[in-house]
């Protein structure tokens, strides 16, 4: 659907001039001399996106104008033209209701630039309000949020993949929420009835790993009192997902291998082995692709464990999902804290839309418990956001000049175009040199040609 703008000026010329430009830039524009017969054409006609009004007419002026507006589509912004240096009427134009204000003489430009702004404002605001009636509606996937097209291909997959008993390997960024995925498979298998079990083989000292995945008999170490059966085994007829499988220890990686194979387990100390009947689920953040050329990941585990294979998308590459997760998390800390906030402003939704999020969907849900702690209005505005957002300017890789001399070599364009895309994949070179149609020993060997060393950095 085209743009719309509705123009209210007395003066039949100034309306045929501003109608005749606004087409040239590809708004549709519609006219009227009378401010009355304006609002009851914007009360049967919800399609306009932008109300441009003159603020001294004959019946009703500009401020009464931007009043009744806000009252029938108080969600259409409205720019209003005045008198030059007439800036105390401008005020009382905004205190009404108006978006924006230009000066006569009219600038065309900077008139048509007021109305962009005014466009692009709505259309944020619809897309707002769309995005919450999408969190509050009915959904298949109420804790996996997302509606880009990214996640719903994660989303069809999790439904295609859950009833298998494969091992299931998800990848990705840190917070782009594996953990979630893992509990949706859970929970649309046919183990959904039984137990699900975490484990984040990160978090667990290396002396104690075996014990708590296989178990342990009675005096197998110093304070083992009683026998415990394991992770593997509690989990039985349910779910396990070991979390951070990219930092379990080399020494425990066989028997992990072993037990994935037999699916039997030995506890520690024991002579016996014990069967399980549990789904493995395995997540990571690593590159594992790079752990295995490093020789800090089994080759034959890994294969063993990405059977089937889920890779979540960062939140940067998500586009407005960032406003549904942001949406949700508003929701649950008003509700919880007994706040009265209901949204994002336009403003806020911008900068949020704007930001790479590094952190993920972890960084979404902090930013937006302290917005939702701050704020003293019903909506999140910019100020209520963390500074690195509010500030946050893209990077962008500057390629040409229009003077000679700040042209570059080609092999500096690479460089910077190769950085830039790893900067933009979290440091992951699996991922990187698939965007940029290498392979990754191509990729390895660039960048230790222009940084020794970096080649073998990490890979997530």
């Amino acid at each position: 659907m085209g743009r719309r703008a509705l123009i209210i000026d007395d003066d039949e010329a100034m309306c045929a001039w501003l109608s005749a430009d606004l087409r040239s830039r590809g708004v549709e524009a519609t006219t009227r001399t009378s401010p009355a017969e304006a609002l009851a054409l914007l009360e049967a006609d919800d399609g306009f996106d932008v109300i441009l009004t003159d603020l001294n007419m004959r019946g009703m002026d500009g401020i009464a104008v931007c009043g009744r507006a806000a009252e029938i589509r108080p969600d259409v912004p409205v720019v209003v033209i005045t008198a030059f240096g007439s800036i105390e009427t401008a005020v009382q134009a905004i205190r009404a209701g108006a978006y924006d204000y230009v000066t006569k003489p009219v600038d065309i430009e900077a008139l048509a630039l007021a109305l962009e702004r005014a466009i692009a404002h709505h259309a944020l605001k619809a897309e707002v309000r769309r995005l919450r009636r999408a969190v509050a509606g009915p959904g298949g996937f109420p804790d996996l949020i997302g509606r880009s097209a990214a996640m719903r291909g994660v989303q069809d997959l999790i439904e295609r993949i859950a009833d298998a008993d494969a091992t299931v390997l998800i990848t990705g960024e840190s917070g782009t929420g594996k953990e979630v995925v893992a509990k949706a498979l859970h929970a649309r298998s046919r183990r959904k009835e039984g137990p699900f079990v975490a484990i984040n083989c990160a978090a667990v000292p290396e002396s104690l790993i075996e014990s708590e995945l296989f178990g342990h008999v009675r005096g197998a170490f110093t304070d083992a009192r009683a026998a415990r059966s394991g992770l593997f085994v509690e989990a039985n007829g349910g779910t396990l997902l070991l979390d951070e499988i990219g930092e379990l220890p080399l020494a425990v990686q066989p028997k992990l291998l072993r037990a994935l194979q037999e699916r039997r387990v030995r506890p520690v100390g024991g002579n016996a082995e014990v069967p399980f009947d549990a789904r493995i689920v395995a997540a990571t953040n690593r590159d594992l692709d790079e752990a295995v050329e490093a020789r800090r990941f089994r080759e034959d585990l890994y294969y063993r464990i990405n059977v089937l294979h889920v890779e979540l998308p960062p939140v940067r590459a998500r586009g407005s999902d960032v406003l549904l997760l942001a949406q949700r998390f508003i929701e649950d800390f008003a509700t919880r804290w007994g706040k009265e906030v209901v949204g994002l402003s336009p403003a806020a939704a911008e900068r949020l839309l704007a930001y790479t999020w590094p952190g993920n969907v972890r960084e979404i849900q902090n930013a937006m418990e302290r917005a939702v702690a701050l704020t003293g209005y019903p909506e999140i505005t910019v100020e209520d956001l963390p500074a690195k957002i509010r500030e946050h300017r893209p990077s962008h890789v500057l390629v040409a000049g229009d003077d000679p001399s700040e042209l570059v070599p080609l092999e500096e364009v690479e460089r910077r175009y190769i950085l830039r895309v790893l900067e933009a994949a979290g440091g992951n070179k699996t991922l990187a040199a698939r965007i940029l149609g290498l392979d990754r020993k191509t990729l390895h060997r660039k960048l230790e040609r222009w940084e020794p060393g970096a080649g073998g950095a990490k890979g997530s």
